[in-house]
């Protein structure tokens, strides 16, 4: 009996697996892409720690309209939050400010990056903050534990965007409300690489199949859409 148990249970996680990675294609496509698709979109390339100078620019706030966004957000003060894909934590400490007797939760999957958000926290003093080292398939965040989640221009560089969200899903109180930040994809005008844009429509059906559905879309950014999700379908 134990041994049947076993190989049925061996055959659900091998077929769900199967089902989990059956949901990508692999194709060449955009320079700039990795040649995976996810929903008819091909994934963008991580952009690297080499980057970071450009997530600190001066004019950022004046393109992306920054402050904006956290208003968007409606940050008490309570707040428990986590930034995927934090970089160098350049929303992240912002929000620390904002969420003052809360928790902001730093997640990237790179090292250069959390060594850096590290060395500002020591520098600055900061307490409210907490470093994540995360995962391709994988926020390792604990279950129920954040009210809001920030996605600034990372969700199209995730390699894994189906089990990555599902893991975010989870992390999420039933109340909470995911924001995600793209540059529209429906706008020409809007100075970024195709694969590092996005449309409504595109980030609908991909939020649709994790079990989000689009509450709102904020209008008020210069360059990206600020797509609040919920859970539910």
């Amino acid at each position: 009996m134990k041994r049947l148990q076993l190989g049925f249970l061996l055959f659900l996680f091998t077929t769900i697996s199967f089902a989990q990675e059956n949901i990508y294609t692999y194709k060449k496509g955009d320079y700039s892409g990795i040649g995976k698709w996810y929903q008819g979109r091909e994934i963008a390339q991580v952009m690297g720690y080499q980057g970071m100078s450009w997530l600190e620019r001066d004019e950022r706030e004046k393109e992306e309209n920054t402050t904006a966004l956290l208003d968007n957000m409606n940050i008490t003060d309570a707040d428990v939050i986590a930034d995927i894909g934090a970089g160098s934590g350049y929303h992240v400490f912002k929000m620390a400010r904002m969420a003052t007797a809360g928790t902001i939760y730093a997640v990237d999957i790179q090292d250069e990056m959390l060594a850096s958000m590290k060395d500002k926290i020591v520098k600055g003093k900061v307490t409210n903050v907490e470093l994540v080292k995360g995962g391709e398939k994988s926020a390792h965040l604990k279950p129920n534990s954040v009210d809001k989640v920030l996605l600034v221009d990372v969700y199209h560089e995730m390699s894994f965007p189906y089990e990555l969200m599902l893991s975010i899903k989870e992390a999420m109180r039933d109340d909470g409300k995911l924001f995600l930040i793209e540059y529209r994809g429906e706008d020409l005008n809007v100075p970024i690489k195709k694969l590092h844009k996005m449309t409504e429509a595109q980030a609908v059906l991909e939020m649709k199949a994790v079990g989000f559905k689009l509450e709102k879309n904020r209008t008020n950014l210069p360059w990206q859409h600020c797509m609040v999700f919920v859970k539910g379908n």
